[in-house]
């Protein structure tokens, strides 16, 4: 592999990226334009690849489809929150993708080399051109032909003149009004403009190289190998006595809500004076954050105790196990809060987000006590990454807006209250279900609905198409398709007739 043909294809491809990114994604709300700008970089990584020969470990292109797969969210679906897990999940992809180049297996990393791998693709997309030393680039001291010659003289001159002409151009427009006219005619360019241009292409230009450097071998690794960090010298009681205790509290809790959550509602009311769904709202995301404390807890115990005798060892997988139950108690306790909460107030983007957390949660607890609490620690972090695309895949076919919009709309149905402000705050995702739904809802509600539809998703004139959004686009069919409806669903109100003697209200 010639090295320095590579990086000079790196810096040209670069530049062609970083101006496709500026055309591309200086327009918003990200869609089609992100997914064909992320396509286009992996597109050109996997090229320069075989053009240049570049040595990479088995299996490693396969790892470029869940970044595809993500990007394509962004044309698929329309949520906010949605697009933030997808964007993270993009950004995971690229860190393994750079981390799988260092040929290790998978399956054998732990959680502080995705961390590496993860610091390694910031720091590297940060430095951008920056980490190029010069003996990267084989320069030639003389041009080999006359027409390079001239092209070098030409450039120079150039770069000479230009200060030269700003200067004297300068005076002479001061001296002359009429000159100044015609230059500055002759000169009328949006500056601003251009230089908002080139600030935005050569922002991604930067990040583009510094990536394409980092996964192509074209520079020396930002960090280290790996990162290691010395075990403290704690014992099996200094591990074992807080794991006992902390059992101990969850036992104690999971007692106390199988008298209480499980219970009846006139017992909550007569113990702390809270309605049911007060009480269950009062304690979810404080579960959350206890399931979510856990995890690493356990982890850390693990680690310390890896190298102990197997008395010790067995002794922490049976109090993590104790644990584990419990918290498995616990996080249903949650989930049947939450299930209360939305009986009560209806379903928001936070409490389907939060619950899908707890319910991935579950499946790391449970993919941890098959691996790390059997001695296949190194198994557990991949199977994790893993669950973690594969939830928030799942969130993309789910249409979590959709979903919100049905479970409230069904409550409405049912004589619960609707509340049609937040509804309509919801993204494209969404309107579809709700202009089918405004029939089933009350006056005042489909009115404010209506509204608040017609304002904000009236098919515009002209579409961008790099902003292209399937979800969008079908909000947009629905709304032009039911202008009719959602333009009579506000009544016109009555006209009085003043009686004599009095002036209309102002």
């Amino acid at each position: 592999m010639n090295r320095s043909k590579l990086v000079l294809h790196i810096l040209t491809i670069g530049i062609v990226l970083g101006i496709m990114g500026d055309t591309l994604l200086r327009v918003g709300p990200w869609a089609f334009n992100l997914t064909l700008w992320i396509a286009t970089v992996l597109a050109v990584a996997l090229v320069l690849v075989a053009y240049h020969r570049v040595a990479w470990p088995r299996g490693m292109v396969w790892l470029a489809l869940p970044v595809m797969v993500f990007a394509l969210g962004y044309t698929w679906r329309d949520s906010p929150g949605l697009k933030t897990l997808d964007l993270l999940a993009i950004l995971v992809g690229f860190s393994i993708w750079a981390l799988s180049l260092e040929g290790v297996r998978l399956r054998s990393w732990g959680i502080l080399d995705y961390l590496r791998g993860m610091t390694s693709s910031g720091l590297a997309a940060l430095a951008g051109v920056a980490v190029l030393e010069r003996s990267d680039i084989a320069w030639p001291t003389t041009p080999r032909s006359a027409a390079l010659r001239h092209a070098r003289s030409a450039v120079v001159g150039l770069l000479i003149a230009f200060p030269l002409l700003f200067i004297f151009g300068g005076l002479l427009m001061a001296a002359d009004a009429v000159f100044e006219d015609f230059v500055t005619r002759a000169l009328d360019f949006d500056f601003a403009t251009i230089l908002s241009h080139a600030a935005l292409s050569a922002f991604f230009t930067w990040i583009v190289c510094g990536y394409l450097f980092l996964i192509l071998k074209a520079r020396k690794p930002l960090l280290a190998d790996s990162l290691k960090v010395d075990r403290p010298g704690l014992g099996l009681v200094e591990i074992a006595l807080p794991l006992a205790l902390i059992d101990l509290l969850f036992l104690t809790f999971v007692v106390v809500q199988l008298r209480y959550l499980f219970g009846d509602a006139a017992l909550v009311q007569e113990t702390v004076g809270l309605s049911y769904a007060e009480y269950a709202r009062r304690g979810f995301f404080e579960l959350v954050t206890v399931a979510a404390l856990v995890l690493p807890l356990l982890l850390l115990a693990d680690w310390v105790l890896l190298n102990t005798e197997r008395r010790s060892r067995h002794i922490f997988r049976a109090l993590a196990g104790v644990q584990l139950l419990l918290l498995f108690v616990i996080m249903i306790s949650a989930l049947q809060r939450m299930n209360l909460y939305v009986d009560a107030y209806g379903l928001t983007e936070l409490r389907l987000y939060s619950s899908a957390l707890m319910i991935w949660l579950g499946i790391v607890f449970a993919w941890f006590a098959a691996t790390v609490l059997r001695s296949r620690r190194e198994h557990f972090t991949l199977g994790a990454v893993a669950s973690g695309f594969l939830a928030i895949l799942a969130l993309n076919f789910l249409n979590p807006d959709a979903l919100i919009a049905r479970v409230n709309v069904e409550r409405a149905r049912a004589g619960y209250e609707f509340d049609a402000l937040y509804a309509t705050s919801l993204s494209a995702d969404a309107v579809p279900r709700l202009v089918a739904a405004l029939p089933d809802l009350g006056q005042e509600d489909r009115c404010l609905a209506a509204t608040r539809i017609l304002e904000r998703w009236m098919p515009p004139a002209e579409a961008d198409w790099r902003t292209w959004n399937r979800a969008r686009s079908k909000a947009w069919r629905a709304v032009e398709g039911a202008t009719t409806d959602l333009s009579v669903a506000c009544p016109a109100q009555p006209k009085t007739t003043p009686r004599r003697g009095t002036s209309p209200p102002s």
